[in-house]
């Protein structure tokens, strides 16, 4: 059953506004939750924010959740890979906002000069195969000499191989948008993850549209971003994570971070 609606889940992506409670009420965990289990946060965090870009396939922009990571670099920041690709076509002008809140930018707009997702996501078709590679990761450019981290504070952690091997509590960020949600305001979603082929998965969380790129944290460590979730008419919704401690998410981070390095 999972499987299938994790297919439904890439053709028919999440709309913003649910016409009934998507998560039944006994599951979520997150004080004040709403129907989907989300709540705001008390307020914004310097370590992620939003990634917009436009996508001249569709002719308009795309924000998605971000997060800083943390490297040596101290210029690279973790989001979902259809966030920064849409058919195989990079999206354009992208910047990142970290610490957005209320359409303010209290810690500048960052431009993003590279993009990095991995090969097995770039060059498989839409499938539930493809989703624990839903990942990128985007190189910004200095402000003079001074890198990301250097406004933000330390990135985050990314989470070790193996810590995830079973179900762990998790608290997922995003900036959810649609009339019961302003897009503008950090929210999140305490949930516990289980691993499923490759992916993680929360069925206290639904993240709905906006949501997508967002962080899940794991104490101080990020231990993956939103991929998808099921159809918002699911009454028994859940959201997919692509996990971050995978050895292809450790490999292309290195990569970016010596390009990243060397300006």
């Amino acid at each position: 059953m999972l499987r299938l609606l994790l297919i439904i889940a890439l053709t028919h992506p999440p709309a913003a506004e649910p016409p009934e409670r998507s998560v039944p009420g006994q599951r979520v965990l997150t004080p004040g939750g709403d129907r989907l289990g989300f709540a705001p946060a008390r307020r914004a965090r310097p370590d992620t924010g939003v990634l917009v870009g436009y996508d001249r396939v569709a002719g308009q922009d795309v924000m998605c959740g971000a997060a800083v990571v943390r490297s040596r670099s101290k210029s690279l920041v973790v989001t979902a890979a259809h966030c920064v690709q849409h058919r195989g076509q990079a999206l354009e002008q992208m910047t990142f906002v970290p610490g957005y809140e209320g359409g303010r930018a209290p810690l500048g707009v960052w431009r993003a000069v590279r993009s990095w997702v991995p090969s097995r996501w770039r060059d498989r078709p839409d499938t539930p195969a493809r989703l624990p590679f839903d990942l990128a990761l985007v190189g910004v450019a200095r402000k003079g000499r001074a890198p990301l981290e250097s406004v933000t504070g330390r990135g985050l952690r990314p989470v070790t191989r193996g810590a995830l091997s079973r179900p762990r509590a998790l608290d997922l960020l995003g900036y959810p948008g649609g009339r019961r949600y302003p897009g503008t305001r950090l929210y999140h979603c305490l949930g516990q993850a289980a691993p499923y082929r490759g992916v993680l998965v929360t069925h206290n969380c639904h993240a709905s549209g906006g949501g997508s790129g967002g962080p899940a944290l794991y104490g101080d460590a990020v231990a993956g971003v939103v991929s998808s979730s099921s159809p918002m008419s699911d009454r028994d919704g859940f959201t997919v994570l692509a996990p971050l401690g995978t050895r292809s998410f450790r490999r292309m981070m290195a990569h970016a971070d010596r390009v990243m390095r060397r300006g």
